[in-house]
Parts: structure tokens; C-alpha cells; sequence
């Protein structure tokens, strides 16, 4: 994790028991305290107890989640900073499948439902589809503002689909190169201009003004459209193209910013929540 972890507190899950966790900024996850999650979901007068033991049965069945365990310190009852077993979310929710509680089965109940849903959109990807467009709907986009974007979404895969003819096949590089088109023509890296939003794991483009996201998108249309004219090849190659179609939405923005005489680039987004932080370093780290 990064030294400029956020921590705070979640008092809206489990009954309204307050569950600290902490945002990790460069890897835009959230870490939950394991021994608050154990007592909301137990009657355990020792959650640290229950926690140790739990962990040790895991480990001895080989169970991948003690495995990705990160350690935190909070600041416990009596005042003094102590370390506490960390999970991200997705380790979270196995934790939760291995606790064997009936306050847990409603999350046990969600998530097979949410893996019957996914399979079902395997079978019909416009299940997918359509719940997309609902999700938006619900949010208040319009109809025009949902075809837009999920023909950026086409457009952006349509980029992806280049890269991966020139050579780029790593998560890691199309965050590279998305980055270096981001950079050129707004300044900011995705993470710093989401940061800029006050956004954390929400969409950035979905939080966008209009030209914003035009912006956006003509920049990576304008790196598609270089990269299948001049067929570069690996990360280093691409990522000079890259940055050649974020120059083209920079000069774009340029031109407009001159004429508005003001920026474009806002720190608006369309949250109806507002995240309350507290600064706290990361001291120490454990993967046992």
C-alpha cells in the first residue's frame, strides 16, 4: 500500500457496526479491518481469538485469501496504534463465505446471486447489456448521454484491439498508455484526475463533463487511428503514439480554452455522496 492511505470508518454495513477500513491510492482499493468484520458477523466475546483461529484452519486448507492478508495499524480503544489483518474487498467476501454465521448468509445469498446473474449473461451478453443501461437510467443520464457512452466504450475497445495487434498484451501497459494519452492532453494521469474529482473506484468518464469526455475519446480515436497507420510495436513504440493522439485532443482543448478564455477541466463529478477522510501512513505490511 501506499503511505497516503485514507483511513475511515464504514458504519452503513453489518447492522450499522462500524467496520474501519482504509483507500489504498495507487491500487484505487479498499482494505477492511478483518477482527471488525469477525465481530459484526459473530457473538465471539474475542474476535481476535476467533480471527487467529480461523486464519490458522484457512492457511492449513491452503485457502488463497490469508495468503493476500495485509497488515494495518489502527488506533485501538485504549489509544495505542496496534496492528490489525487487512482484506481488500474481494478477500472480504470469501472471508465472509468462510464464517459460518447466520448474520453472514444474506451476504452468502447476494453473492450467489450475483454469480447466477453473471452466468446468465454469458449465455445472453444483452442481459448485460440492459442492465448497463438501467444502472445509467437510474443515475439520471439521459438516453442520448447512454448511447454516447456506450459507443465510447465500443470505441475504447476498438483501441484495445490495436494495441493488442501491436504487442500489448499486460494490464499494466494499457494503463501505461492509457495514462500517456490522459497526461498529454489534460495534464493528469487517470488516478490524479480522478483524484482531482474527488472520485475513488467510480468511473471516471461517467463523472466527466460533455467535453471532457469528448475530449477523451477523441484523443484515444486519434491514437487508434495512428497506431493502425504507422503499426507500432511494443510499449515504447506505442506509447509515442499514444501521446501523439493525446496532443491532438490537447491542441483541441487549447483552441477551445483560448476562445472560452477559462478551463474545461472541472473537478465536478455527479456523486450524490461526498467521501470524509482522515490521512493515515502505512506502518507496516505482512504477507504471511
Amino acid at each position: 500500500m501506499a503511505e497516503n492511505n485514507k483511513l475511515e470508518t464504514i458504519s452503513n454495513l453489518f447492522e450499522g457496526k462500524e467496520i474501519r477500513s482504509v483507500w489504498d491510492v495507487e491500487k484505487e482499493e479498499y482494505y477492511f479491518n478483518i477482527t471488525d468484520v469477525i465481530k459484526a458477523l459473530t457473538d465471539s466475546p474475542d474476535p481476535s481469538h476467533y480471527w487467529r483461529t480461523l486464519k490458522y484452519r484457512m492457511i492449513k486448507e491452503g485457502n488463497q485469501t490469508v495468503t493476500n492478508c495485509d497488515t494495518f495499524k489502527f488506533k485501538s480503544k485504549d489509544g495505542k496504534m496496534r496492528n490489525a489483518d487487512v482484506l481488500d474487498t474481494k478477500g472480504i467476501l470469501r472471508l465472509i463465505e468462510s464464517v459460518p454465521s447466520s448474520k453472514a448468509e444474506p451476504f452468502k445469498l447476494w453473492l450467489a446471486q450475483m454469480g447466477s446473474d453473471r452466468i446468465d449473461e454469458v449465455f445472453d451478453p444483452e442481459i448485460a447489456i440492459r442492465r448497463a443501461i438501467n444502472y445509467y437510467r437510474n443515475k439520471g443520464y439521459s438516453d442520448r448521454w447512454i448511447e454516447a457512452r456506450l459507443k465510447g466504450i465500443l470505441d475504447r475497445n476498438k483501441l484495445t484491439d490495436v494495441w493488442k495487434e501491436n504487442g500489448i498484451n499486460e494490464n499494466f501497459e494499457f494503463a501505461v498508455l492509457t495514462n500517456e494519452i490522459y497526461k498529454t492532453w489534460s495534464g493528469m494521469k487517470a488516478s490524479e484526475y480522478k483524484n482531482y474529482k474527488g472520485l475513488r473506484k467510480e468511473s471516471l468518464r461517467d463523472n466527466m463533463s460533455d467535453i471532457e469526455v469528448a475530449l477523451t475519446d477523441l484523443g484515444e480515436i486519434a491514437t487508434r487511428e495512428l497506431a493502425k497507420k504507422h503499426k507500432p510495436y511494443g510499449l515504447k513504440e506505442n506509447k509515442k503514439v499514444a501521446k501523439a493522439g493525446g496532443e491532438v485532443a490537447k491542441t483541441a482543448r487549447d483552441n477551445l480554452e483560448q476562445k472560452l478564455g477559462e478551463t474545461i477541466i472541472s473537478s465536478n463529478n455527479n456523486l450524490n455522496y461526498q467521501y470524509l477522510e482522515e490521512n493515515k501512513k502505512l506502518e507496516s505490511k505482512n504477507r504471511s
